[in-house]
């Protein structure tokens, strides 16, 4: 009999990619039945998945009986919370990081992925302490590991999709262009294609979870540094791009947020330049993470070559 596969975040991009991984693997999908998770039932994305065969299940991380209804039969559980960046962010989001753990341990789910990040103040030594946006789904990630259930651990990377949203390059007025940020020119960071390869590292925790448990992914096909992405997002467009890095405060006040958000961001972006995406040993992690992938792994260059950056 199947295995039932829990997916949280069906219709985002981690939750889509891996429904995707699961149902094109031969192996996998005679292993696990999959249920998606959504807050809306109706909603066109939720449509088309169910249009696929998977069956579509509504549950809100706010509401905990909606959350046991919903994983009833749970064998493995892949769950994500949604940043909203508001002023009760940080304790919102990791309230419903806990509700998703309990719910699965309070139905006998033997195995749960959860999809984290670094604890930025632990790592930096307490040097960034405000960097919510990463420290909540590590806060997770804690409790998790604390609790009677087996689990394994999806650490994404900065997406590639960025560079068309956060870093998508500027003009500069005289036909070149910039993508402008706090951190030093050379500072590395870990990309992930989060939409297509999300699935590629879930994939290898499902066919072999006794392998990874307790292991943490650090999902990631190369390491690149920023100003090296603007480059190479010159080369995709046929356009000069360089990368300008810019006082925090110009930063600030580029973003219309809440401040504890703003300053979440920076201390994100400082902390990488400083101490790595993913520590230390980001290099070490990243390399064994891409060796235990399922699947080929997109690079940066497939990517902008497959999604092309229009700059006027």
């Amino acid at each position: 009999m199947s295995k039932l596969l829990i997916v949280f975040g069906a219709t985002g991009q981690q939750g889509g990619s891996v429904i995707t991984s699961v149902i094109n693997d031969a192996e996998l999908s005679k292993q696990y039945k999959i249920r998606a998770i959504t807050r809306d039932p109706s909603s066109k994305p939720s449509k088309e998945i169910a249009a696929k065969g998977i069956e579509v299940v509504q549950a809100d991380a706010d509401d905990q009986e909606s959350l046991r209804q919903a994983l009833q039969g749970a064998h493995t559980v892949f769950g994500i919370t949604v940043s909203v960046y508001d002023e009760a962010f940080k304790t919102k989001e990791v309230a419903q990081g806990k509700a998703i753990v309990d719910a699965a341990i309070a139905v006998g789910a033997e195995y749960f992925i959860w999809s984290t990040t670094p604890m930025v103040s632990a790592v930096s030594g307490g040097k960034y302490k405000d960097c919510a946006i990463f420290d909540t789904k590590a806060e997770v990630e804690a409790y998790l590991r604390s609790q009677p259930i087996k689990s394994a651990f999806f650490a994404p990377g900065s997406y590639m999709q960025n560079v068309k949203s956060s870093w998508l390059p500027r003009a500069l007025g005289d036909g070149t262009y910039a993508i402008f940020h706090i951190v030093a020119p050379q500072t590395t960071i870990p990309l992930v294609e989060v939409a297509s390869d999300t699935g590629k590292y879930v994939s290898a925790m499902l066919a072999d979870p006794a392998a990874y448990e307790g292991k943490v992914f650090s999902a990631a096909s190369e390491i690149w540094a920023v100003e090296d992405i603007a480059r190479a997002v010159g080369r995709a467009c046929g356009k000069t791009v360089k990368y300008v890095q810019i006082p925090e405060a110009d930063f600030r006040a580029r973003l219309p947020l809440h401040p504890p958000v703003v300053t979440a961001l920076v201390e994100m972006m400082l902390f990488i330049q400083d101490f790595g995406y993913y520590g230390p040993e980001t290099k070490e992690k990243v390399q064994w993470t891409v060796e235990n992938a399922r699947g080929k792994l997109t690079s940066f260059e497939d990517y902008l070559e497959a999604n092309p950056i229009s700059l006027p």
